[in-house]
C-alpha cells in the first residue's frame, strides 16, 4: 500500500479510522454509551488486529444522533430502535421515489 493510498482513506466514510476514545471525545460521550449502541446493533465497530474497537465517520454521525435522542430523555435502546426505523423509512422513500421516476419514463415514453 502506497502514502497515496493511505490518505484517500482519510475521505471514505466507512473507513475505521477512530479508537473508541477518539469517537468518544468527539461526540462528548463515553465509550459505556458507544458499548451500549454496539450492543443494541445499531452500530457495529471493526476491530484493530489487537481487537480494539475502530468506528468510521459514517458510525459516528449514527452514534452522534443516537447521543442525541438519549439527552433528550430516549432509552438507549428505544433511541437505537428510533435510529433503525427512520433509516428504513429514508430506504423505502428512495426506493419509491425510483419507482415513480421508473413510471413516470414508462409513461412518457408510451
Amino acid at each position: 500500500m502506497t502514502a497515496d493510498d493511505s490518505f484517500g482513506r482519510l475521505d471514505d466514510d466507512d473507513y475505521p479510522a477512530f479508537t473508541m476514545g477518539r469517537a468518544a471525545e468527539l461526540l462528548g460521550t463515553t465509550a459505556g454509551f458507544l458499548r451500549a449502541i454496539g450492543e443494541a446493533r445499531l452500530i457495529t465497530p471493526l476491530r484493530s488486529e489487537g481487537g480494539h474497537r475502530r468506528y468510521s465517520r459514517y458510525q459516528l454521525r449514527i452514534a452522534a444522533r443516537a447521543r442525541e435522542l438519549v439527552d433528550q430523555g430516549t432509552p438507549v435502546e428505544a433511541a437505537c430502535r428510533i435510529i433503525i426505523l427512520e433509516d428504513q423509512l429514508e430506504e423505502a422513500q428512495r426506493i419509491n421515489a425510483e419507482y415513480r421516476r421508473a413510471v413516470s419514463r414508462e409513461v412518457t415514453e408510451n
